[in-house]
């Protein structure tokens, strides 16, 4: 047996416990990883440039959960896809779909950088910056759009690579590039004193050092899927297999822009530019803990997608408990530290007193219930891995449009800029009761008795 069936076959048959150690933990080092270029983006720019870039900072992530919406789109997509796809020993299918999605890749990322640089100055504005942010949000977009393609190639990519079968593999990746970042960032900003903008030509540089190792890995004939001719034709079938299964992880992202955005007009509204700044800081934080989840949701990702497609019912069930027990474990830490200790959250990333206080007492009132937000995410991943599209674009959407947005629109009205920060565990609350009773109907509707080992 060579190690690309080997990698598929454990699937199948290891101890949960162990697979799931195996493939979770290098990605969500990764994913932890990964959300050190934005970690670490935030702490210089907030130390080395002042209050008004990490507020100008913060108008941007509209925009770059944009680009991201389109990256998961077809990264999560492509890679639930593969997992079923091996689950069933279709592996041509499997090869289709890692070739659809690099065309699908290139053509969207050229699409939308080209409309966000005509629109660029429209766009922040709408976002919520103000007469001193838009100047910092502008320059840092401005030089981190190139680095948007080879951004969304390496996230994609990299899920592939997982999902394939190398998860370690995956995570070195990962780690390749944000040590570059690590490096280049305070070289650019304090050194050679660029800035906002040397922190986006970091992140630049950084993400197409990783992009290129991934992209080597499917060059080689090795691997259990590789670059190959005849699989960078698009065809109707592999391309809605792919956004059928990501649209849901991308609703999130594309909905996270516009919630962002409301939230920004809201907090400038009610707080000026400092409310602004500290939901900045908060974004970073509670990213941070969100990415250990997703880390946790790619690596369980290829063990449901398979287990699911091979129908090893009581396999993919332990799998699910197991990621969702260790996912509420990670969020609920990160609450309790949010909630007791705020202020050693807010002087990581600046030393202005105003906006330590202001993201105090957002970080007080915004994670008190953010605790159960590790198991809806997981329950999302579940039926995103499964391949029920519908329902996991429903769960994705409920936390962050369906109750998000309403309260976002009455609470201020009553209680001013706390009510902006109430919106956030009042919307977690409500999305994890409606998780919990769509995970208990599906898991009570689906077979119980085992189908055969594979052999």
């Amino acid at each position: 047996m060579n190690r690309s069936t080997k990698n598929i076959t454990d699937l199948a048959t290891r101890p949960i416990g162990k697979l799931l150690w195996e493939y979770s933990l290098p990605a969500i080092v990764g994913m932890v990883v990964m959300s050190l270029y934005n970690v670490i983006d935030r702490i210089f720019i907030g130390r080395g440039v002042g209050s008004d870039a990490i507020a100008g900072l913060a108008i941007t992530f509209p925009v770059m959960n944009l680009s991201a919406a389109i990256g998961v789109l077809i990264g999560a997509g492509a890679a639930a896809r593969v997992s079923i796809f091996l689950g069933q020993g279709n592996k041509p299918n499997a090869e289709q779909v890692l070739g659809n999605s690099l065309v699908m890749i290139v053509l969207n990322a050229t699409i939308y950088l080209s409309l966000f640089g005509i629109f660029m100055d429209d766009l922040l504005i709408l976002f919520g910056a103000s007469s001193r942010t838009l100047p910092y949000a502008k320059e840092f977009m401005m030089y981190i759009l190139p680095g948007m393609l080879v951004m969304n190639i390496m996230y994609s990519l990299n899920n592939v690579m997982r999902a394939s079968g190398y998860p370690k593999l995956s995570m070195i990746t990962m780690f390749i590039g944000a040590g570059c970042n690590l490096i280049f960032a305070p070289l650019f900003i304090f050194v050679l004193d660029m800035g906002i903008k040397g922190a986006a030509i970091a992140t630049d540089i950084s993400m197409a050092v990783g992009a290129a190792f991934v992209v080597a890995h499917f060059c080689k004939k090795s691997s259990t899927l590789h670059f190959k001719r005849g699989i960078y034709r698009l065809r109707w079938s592999t391309i809605w297999a792919i956004i059928s299964i990501g649209a849901a992880p991308s609703i999130v992202n594309f909905c996270a822009s516009a919630i962002n955005a409301i939230i920004n007009r809201s907090l400038l509204q009610y707080g000026g530019d400092m409310a602004v700044g500290a939901v900045g800081i908060f974004s970073t934080y509670t990213s941070l803990l969100c990415m250990v989840v997703v880390g946790l949701c790619q690596g369980v990702q290829p063990i449901l997608g398979y287990n699911y497609g091979a129908g090893r019912y009581d396999r993919m069930r332990k799998a699910y408990w197991a990621a969702a027990i260790f996912g509420t474990c990670v969020t609920s830490a990160g609450a309790i530290v949010s909630v007791f200790f705020p202020r050693y959250i807010a002087a990581a990333f600046t030393v202005d007193p105003e906006l330590i206080n202001a993201t105090v007492n957002g970080l007080h009132i915004a994670t008190v219930m953010f605790w159960p937000v590790g198991f809806q995410i997981v329950s999302t991943t579940l039926f995103q891995s499964i391949g029920m599209a519908g329902k996991s674009i429903f769960l994705s959407l409920i936390r962050q449009v369906i109750f998000l947005i309403p309260l976002l629109m009455i609470l201020p009205d009553y209680f001013g800029l706390n009510g902006v920060w109430a919106s956030f565990p009042s919307s977690d609350i409500a999305a994890t009761i409606v998780s919990v009773i769509m995970v208990y109907y599906q898991f009570h509707k689906m077979p119980r008795a085992l189908s055969p080992q594979p052999q």
